[in-house]
């Protein structure tokens, strides 16, 4: 199947409440602790940026974002399992630092699951640093586990 995407354009569109079914799909796809629709739900009531990556009616991925006063917090970005590994998560990436910076943004920041190593190494590769930890900060099967923070200067 994902040969057929090569061929076809893919582009962003803004998450709406009328898409949230499939978007809270991919999302309990991806996650052993998956955002909630209401997550989604209460997100766009606040105005976060919250875009989905489409090919065609295809839902590729997502990201929601809050904007601060010089800075931009990434707070979930996932592409669908089906996808991963394409490239997908790069160019929603560059399509979050070209919003961000059109903001007046100079920084980028996000939390990543200490577990989540193939996280760590796609946000390390387009050049976020790790800045710092938070203890205890995810759900986890046991209890809590910590997260990573990372920042990116745009």
């Amino acid at each position: 199947m994902s040969a057929v995407f090569r061929t076809m354009e893919a582009g962003f569109e803004p998450m709406t409440e009328a898409r949230l079914d499939e978007v809270v799909a991919v999302e309990r796809r991806a996650y052993a602790h998956p955002w909630t629709r209401g997550n989604f739900a209460d997100s766009l009531r606040s105005g976060y940026e919250a875009q989905l990556l489409c090919a065609g009616e295809v839902l590729i991925g997502y990201f929601v974002a809050m904007r601060g006063v010089d800075e931009v917090h990434l707070l979930n970005i996932t592409v669908d399992s089906a996808y991963q590994g394409q490239g997908w998560g790069r160019v929603m990436l560059d399509a979050l630092a070209l919003w961000s910076r059109g903001q007046g943004a100079q920084w980028l920041w996000l939390e990543v699951r200490t577990s989540n190593v193939r996280a760590q190494h796609v946000y390390q590769r387009y050049g976020y640093r790790r800045v710092g930890e938070r203890r205890n900060y995810y759900p986890a099967e046991q209890g809590r586990e910590d997260a990573i923070v990372m920042s990116y200067k745009l």
